[in-house]
């Protein structure tokens, strides 16, 4: 069993070394904060096995360590951002702060980032949101990268393009974070390293056979993701791919077309606040409805009850912030050496 660490001890160790790299107090913090709350709700492939590459972008000039982003477009309810690839968790709780003093107003508010650095992971933004009794909407895409052909098609075109969302309800919030495609480039690229295999075939060789294994992403030719929904029904997440993009580079007005060779994003954050539709109180009555008929719903016997999306996730978020996050493999000797060559001592486990 890996080591677990103490929530605080480890964000501030990962704060340290961030600005030891040159990054702005507060954008450490951010990233940090981020990062861990990623571990925390389990998404592992998405939170501190992230610290060592962003590391290796401030490294190499990729990730700007200090400065703000450009206001592009603004208007009432919607503003454009070039995020100059400054760090992505920054810039999303920068867009989320914007984007909910437009939607206190308007009931409404959008920002779209064009450039920014990449964001980690989508669920740990939502239960900022959540808590103000707001509902938010996340997505992203990266214009650079190519890992997902489209549905019936051989040649990678897209990312797997992550849709967030989250939503009070009278009996805790509806926290969800999908991929269009079946996996994500972190999980096949970590399998890849582990010489293991994924635990279905979610991936195309390049003539179009289903596989489990992560090399397709490596050898020559290269295969692909599939869509959600594989050989069968991937058109729906062809389909709901395809949306990504167009709410995220398509409305930033910058993206595949201008073929960016820096890892990053596209992203679009919306708010919104259901006090300005149909009334907060009768929002959360009808989705917590819905959502205790789920819960309350009859499951075949020996099967486990059914849950709401993110309720693994804010479980999982309690132990560990008792209990202490553990690292996945591989993270502890890759933070190790930047704990060395930065001179920030590394956290005792608990």
């Amino acid at each position: 069993m890996s080591k677990q660490y103490d929530v605080q001890a480890i964000i501030q160790f990962s704060t340290q070394l961030l600005a030891a790299a040159g990054l702005d107090d507060d954008k450490a913090q951010a990233v940090a904060d981020i990062l861990v709350e990623g571990d925390l709700m389990g998404h592992t492939t998405h939170g501190l096995q992230l610290l060592s590459p962003y590391l290796g972008e401030i490294q190499s000039g990729r990730m700007p360590v200090t400065g703000d982003y450009e206001v592009i477009s603004q208007r009432a309810a919607v503003e454009t951002w070039d995020g100059r690839y400054l760090p992505g968790p920054w810039l999303i709780i920068k867009a989320l702060e914007t984007a909910e003093n437009m939607a206190r107003s308007c009931g409404t508010g959008t920002v779209v980032i064009r450039r920014s650095n990449h964001i980690a992971c989508l669920a740990a933004y939502l239960k900022r949101a959540t808590d103000r009794d707001l509902v938010v909407v996340i997505e992203s895409s990266d214009p650079a990268t190519k890992s997902v052909a489209p549905y019936g098609g051989l040649a990678a075109t897209h990312t797997p393009n992550p849709i967030a969302v989250g939503y009070p309800t009278d009996s805790g919030p509806v926290l969800l974070d999908v991929s269009t495609s079946i996996t994500t480039n972190g999980m096949v690229d970590r399998l890849h390293k582990q010489n293991s295999q994924l635990p279905h075939p979610w991936l195309k060789d390049h003539q179009g056979n289903a596989t489990d294994q992560p090399s397709v992403l490596f050898d020559e030719p290269k295969g692909s993701i599939m869509p959600i929904g594989g050989l069968d029904h991937g058109h729906k997440g062809y389909a709901l791919g395809l949306m990504v993009e167009a709410l995220t580079s398509g409305l930033a007005g910058f993206g595949r077309v201008q073929a960016p060779t820096q890892w990053g994003a596209s992203v679009m954050v919306q708010v919104m606040d259901p006090a300005a539709f149909g009334g907060l109180a009768a929002f959360k009555r009808e989705t917590g409805a819905l959502a205790d008929a789920c819960r309350s719903n009859p499951v075949a016997e020996g099967s486990p009850p059914v849950r709401i999306p993110g309720e693994r996730g804010l479980a999982l978020h309690k132990r560990y912030s008792q209990e202490g996050v553990p690292l996945p493999e591989g993270v502890f000797e890759a933070l190790s050496e930047w704990s060395e060559r930065l001179g920030v001592a590394f956290p005792d486990a608990q």
